[in-house]
C-alpha cells in the first residue's frame, strides 16, 4: 500500500535542496562552449536550455517563499505528479525565453548568471519563510504545504541534474543522498497511489518499498510479484528518461511474477 501519511522533515529537505543546488553550480562552472550546445534527452533542449530552466526554477523560489499565503486546500504530492503532464509546452516556451533573456553568452557568463540564481534561492531557503513548515506557498498548480513544495523542488533538481549528467556523459553525478532518497520515495508513493492494489511489491533499496497493482494481496512470506531496481533507475523510469525494456536489458531492474511488468503504468511524470 502507498505510504499515504509519509511526511518529510523540513530541515533535511532544505539541507538536501541546498546541497543539490551546489552540486549543480559546480557542474555549470565546468561547462565549456561546446558543452552548452550539446543535445539532451529532453526533446529540442540543449544543455543551454536545461541550465536556463533550472535557473528559472531557482529565480522563482524567493517570491514563492515570501509571498502571501494562498487560499485553498493544499495540493498533495501525488496530485503534483499527475499535473506535471499538463505543462510541457509551457515549460518549453519558458526555457526558450530564459535562454534569450540571459543564457546566450559565453560559459563564464552563463555560470555567473546561474550563480546569482543559486545565491538568491539559498538566501530564501535560509530565511525565516523557508523555515515555517506549517506555511502554504503558491506554486504553478495551486497552493502547497511548504515542505511538500520543497520536495517538488528536489524532484526538479535531481531529475534535471541526471539529465545534465546524461548529456555530458558523466557516469557519477554527485547527487545529495537525502535528495535522491526523497525523490525516490515520492515517486514510489505516487506509483502506489496511481495504481492501487497489493499484487506487486516495488522495492527500491535502500529508500522505498510499496505495494501496488490490483490483484491478490500479499500478506506474508515472499510476494509472488516483485520488482526491484536502484533509485536512479526508478527515477528515470518514473519520469520517462528510460523505458522498461531498456532497463531490463541493462539488468538495471529485476521483475518476477505474472503481474510484475509495470511498463503500462509508466512514466508517472510528464
Amino acid at each position: 500500500m502507498p505510504a499515504k501519511s509519509r511526511t518529510y522533515q523540513p530541515q533535511k529537505v532544505r539541507a538536501a535542496l541546498a546541497a543539490q543546488h551546489e552540486a549543480l553550480r559546480a557542474a555549470v562552472h565546468r561547462l565549456t562552449a561546446a558543452d552548452l550546445d550539446r543535445p539532451t534527452r529532453l526533446g529540442g533542449w540543449r544543455v543551454r536550455e536545461l541550465v536556463a530552466h533550472l535557473s528559472l526554477v531557482l529565480d522563482r523560489l524567493p517570491a514563492q517563499l515570501t509571498g502571501p499565503a494562498p487560499v485553498g486546500a493544499p495540493l498533495s504530492l501525488s496530485r503534483f505528479t499527475e499535473l506535471t503532464t499538463t505543462v510541457a509546452e509551457t515549460v518549453d516556451a519558458e526555457a526558450a525565453e530564459q535562454v534569450a533573456a540571459a543564457f546566450t553568452g559565453l560559459p563564464e557568463e552563463v555560470a555567473a548568471r546561474f550563480d546569482r540564481s543559486v545565491d538568491a534561492a539559498r538566501a530564501a531557503l535560509d530565511g525565516t519563510a523557508g523555515e515555517a513548515p506549517g506555511r502554504s506557498v503558491a506554486m504553478r498548480f495551486g497552493p502547497m504545504a511548504l515542505t511538500d513544495f520543497l520536495v517538488t523542488r528536489l524532484v526538479e533538481t535531481v531529475v534535471h541534474a541526471d539529465d545534465l549528467a546524461d548529456a555530458l556523459g558523466l557516469a557519477d553525478f554527485p547527487h545529495d543522498r537525502q535528495a535522491v532518497a526523497a525523490v525516490t520515495r515520492l515517486l514510489a508513493d505516487a506509483f502506489a497511489d496511481r495504481v492501487p492494489g497489493g499484487a506487486v511489491e516495488l522495492r527500491v533499496p535502500p529508500y522505498a518499498v510499496v505495494q501496488a497493482v490490483e490483484g491478490p494481496r500479499h500478506t506474508r512470506g515472499t510476494p509472488p510479484n516483485v520488482v526491484e531496481t536502484d533509485p536512479l533507475t526508478w527515477i528515470r523510469l518514473a519520469t520517462g528518461r528510460t523505458d522498461w525494456a531498456a532497463a531490463a536489458d541493462a539488468a538495471a531492474l529485476s521483475a518476477g511474477g505474472e503481474r510484475s511488468d509495470l511498463r503500462a503504468y509508466l512514466p508517472l511524470l510528464g
